[in-house]
C-alpha cells in the first residue's frame, strides 16, 4: 500500500500505527498495530475509535496482512473477527463487505488498493458533508456538539465537526459548546483539543448544563455525528445524543445529524433494531485516563452504562450526507430504504 496518513492513522513504510487516544490531550503517542487482536483491543478499549475510523482501520489491516502473504481463508476470519468488533457502527461491517467483495471478485493482491481507495473516499466524504453542512449555519451562531465527530473520528476533517471547521475556515464567527460526553469523556478530551488546534471559539459544557443554555436562547443548532442511521431516519450515537434531540425539539432548536453515506443501513428498518453495547461498568464507578484511575462509588455498585442511544426520526431537522441534506419528508419517502 502507498503511505497513508491521517490525524490519528497512518500507513507509512509498511507500517500501520493509531494515535492512542486515551492518551490525548496531554500526550501524542502513536501504536503500532500488526495484528487483528491488537485492533480488536484497540477498539474496545477506544483507542482508536469513531464509527468512520474504525472501518478505515480495520481495512487498512486487512490491506497490511494481505500483503504480508496472509491467505484467503486467514483473510476471511480477520474480516469476520474485526467485524464483530464494533456491534452498533455499521461503516465497520460495511468496509468489511466491501474488502471482502473485492476478495471474493479479484483476489487478495486486490486487498491493499481497495484499503486505499476506502482512505480516500472517506476523506471525500468528511469533505462534502462539511460542504453542505456549513451552508446551514448562519454568521455569529452558538453550536453545540456532543462526543467527538473530527478528525480522530474519521480519516478526513470529520462529520459534525468537519461542518463547524468549514462554518469557522469561512469566517462565520462561530462558537461551539463542547459536551464533556460519557465514555471516557471523549468531548471534554478530544473535541476541546480539536477546537484548539483550529482555533475555534468553544466551552466545554458538562452534559446536564445544555438545557441551561438553550432556555437562555444560547444554542443555535445542536449537530452530533452517528454510528448508524436506520432507514426510517432513527440513529444511534453517543450515549445522551437522545437527551440532547429531545431538549432542542422542546427548545425549537434545529437539530442536524452528520454522517457520510457508509453509516447508513438500509437493511435496518428502525432504530429499535441497532444493536447498542454496553460497556465497563468501571466507567461510571469512577473515571481513569493518562493520568491513572480514580473511583468514586462503591466497587459493587450495580451499573448500567450503554456507550450509544438511538435518537428517533421525528426529533431531527436534517440528515447531513455528503449527497445532500435530508429533511424530513424526504426521509419519510423513503430515501434512505434505497440504500
Amino acid at each position: 500500500m502507498q503511505d497513508l496518513i491521517a490525524t490519528s492513522l497512518k500507513y507509512q513504510q509498511g507500517t500501520l500505527s493509531v494515535l492512542d487516544q486515551h492518551q490525548l490531550p496531554d500526550k501524542e503517542v502513536w501504536l503500532a498495530c500488526h495484528s487483528v487482536k491488537s485492533m480488536v483491543d484497540m477498539i474496545k478499549k477506544l483507542q482508536i475509535r469513531g464509527a468512520p475510523l474504525i472501518g478505515i482501520g480495520a481495512s487498512l489491516l486487512l490491506g497490511y496482512l494481505a500483503e504480508q502473504g496472509v491467505d484467503e481463508n486467514g483473510l476471511r476470519e480477520a474480516a469476520a473477527t474485526l467485524r464483530a468488533a464494533r456491534p452498533t457502527a455499521v461503516n465497520l461491517m460495511n468496509n468489511m463487505d466491501s474488502m471482502l467483495s473485492v476478495l471474493n471478485t479479484q483476489g487478495v493482491g486486490a486487498l491493499p488498493k481497495e484499503a486505499e481507495r476506502l482512505f480516500h473516499e472517506d476523506i471525500a466524504l468528511c469533505d462534502a458533508m462539511a460542504s453542505r453542512g456549513a451552508q446551514l449555519i448562519k454568521p455569529n451562531s452558538h453550536i453545540l456538539t456532543h462526543c467527538n465527530t473530527g478528525s480522530l473520528a474519521t480519516a478526513g476533517v470529520g462529520t459534525a465537526i468537519g461542518v463547524i471547521r468549514a462554518a469557522h475556515d469561512q469566517g462565520k464567527n462561530i462558537h461551539v459548546y463542547v459536551d464533556e460526553t460519557r465514555p471516557l469523556l471523549q468531548g471534554g478530551r478530544l473535541t476541546t483539543w480539536e477546537m484548539g488546534k483550529f482555533n475555534i471559539p468553544h466551552t466545554l459544557i458538562c452534559d446536564n448544563m445544555a438545557a441551561l443554555l438553550m432556555r437562555d436562547g444560547k444554542v443555535d443548532y445542536v449537530l452530533v455525528g452517528a454510528d448508524r442511521i436506520a432507514a426510517n431516519g432513527d440513529f444511534a450515537n453517543k450515549v445522551g445524543t437522545y437527551a440532547l434531540a429531545v431538549i432542542a425539539h422542546y427548545h425549537k432548536i434545529p437539530f442536524y445529524v452528520v454522517a457520510p453515506y457508509t453509516t447508513v443501513d438500509p437493511e435496518c428498518p428502525e432504530g429499535s433494531m441497532i444493536p447498542i453495547e454496553e460497556r465497563d461498568a468501571a466507567e461510571v464507578r469512577g473515571v481513569s485516563g493518562s493520568f491513572g484511575a480514580v473511583r468514586w462509588s462503591p466497587e459493587d455498585t450495580p451499573v448500567f452504562n450503554p456507550a450509544f442511544d438511538v435518537t428517533p426520526a421525528f426529533l431531527v431537522t436534517g440528515w447531513i450526507l455528503d449527497n445532500a441534506v435530508y429533511s424530513q419528508d424526504e426521509i419519510h419517502k423513503g430515501v434512505l430504504k434505497r440504500g
